[in-house]
């Protein structure tokens, strides 16, 4: 696919030259489709992400099938895509989730925390800390192989049931999951609800707790709009990892009428505009996302998949 109409490139000196896209639709996105899909479309999907240029994939999650029974064929899929030489991430719930993934050579995990007491009892049955004590010997065992921690926390800037998080309550989460041994941490905006101020404001209070910006992702959705505002925001804090989904997959099922990840191509189309580099083949990228839906039975949510696969069909 060709892609006719790209961005004027306008560096900005207060931003990062280059930015990690940590994509995830795959994993996030394809868990919360309604239909089921096949396993060989799942595992080619991921190889055209790669194609397309990306090179942190998160693969599937290795949680019971019985939780998410789009991605109850882990162990079907991760050994279809293990020789593709890009990271593949996989989220383990617990200690048998870790298993199952170190059993097929996962080098890079994610646990996936809550910032909140409701969204842990909904999400995980427990209390913060009683999620916290599970995730400690999974981290602590994954270390001692060697292996990659990512550590997720969703709610970071509101609740469905709580509404607005106090920032102290984050920064606390954050910092005992980077103290039982986590890489990296990814910021979760899950119901969407954040506004620029609140990310400066988050951002600027973990670096006073001595969190690193360089271990620090964000993940917006884009439920009220203001995912790119958000991203924005972060990248002028030093932020350089950005989660997104292929296509804008996904969504919150806590959220009413939540639209689902900030879509991969939305963001590449900014950051080409502020002339960050991300080593994507947009056009590859979009042609893989307008694939994929055709898969799904329904058009992309992604405004730059619309765009661009409009101004391909006009150009034939």
């Amino acid at each position: 696919m060709t892609v006719p109409g790209l961005p004027m490139a306008v560096p900005s000196r207060d931003l990062p030259t280059r930015v990690r896209i940590h994509e995830v639709g795959a994993r996030d996105g394809l868990q919360n489709e309604k239909a089921t899909v096949p396993t060989e479309v799942k595992a080619e999907f991921i190889r055209r992400l790669a194609d397309a240029g990306l090179t942190t994939i998160e693969a599937t999650s290795f949680v019971h099938p019985k939780w998410v029974p789009q991605l109850a064929d882990a162990e079907a899929l991760f050994p279809m895509v293990g020789d593709l030489p890009v990271s593949l991430p996989v989220l383990v719930p617990n200690e048998r989730g870790l298993d199952r993934a170190l059993a097929l050579g996962a080098r890079r995990v994610a646990v996936f925390a809550s910032a909140t007491e409701s969204f842990a009892k909904a999400n995980l049955n427990r209390t913060v800390d009683e999620a916290l004590a599970m995730f400690e010997p999974v981290v602590s065992r994954a270390k001692s192989e060697d292996v990659h921690v990512r550590g997720y926390l969703s709610m970071c800037f509101g609740d469905p049931w709580e509404g607005a998080v106090p920032i102290p309550q984050v920064v606390k989460v954050c910092t005992s999951l980077l103290d039982m041994g986590c890489d990296e941490l990814s910021l979760g905006d899950t119901i969407g609800v954040a506004t620029p101020g609140h990310v400066v404001a988050l951002l600027a209070a973990l670096d006073e707790a001595g969190v690193p910006v360089s271990a620090l992702g964000v993940h917006f959705h884009d439920t009220y709009g203001q995912a790119l505002a958000n991203t924005l925001a972060a990248l002028q804090q030093g932020v350089t990892t950005v989660d997104a989904s292929a296509g804008g997959l996904g969504g919150c099922p806590y959220a009413k009428s939540a639209t689902g990840n900030l879509a991969t191509e939305d963001l590449v189309w900014m950051l080409r505009g502020l002339g960050i580099d991300t080593g994507i083949d947009l056009g590859r990228l979009v042609a893989t996302s307008a694939w994929m839906a055709t898969h799904l039975g329904r058009p992309s949510p992604s405004r730059t998949v619309r765009a661009l696969s409009h101004e391909d069909t006009e150009e034939h």
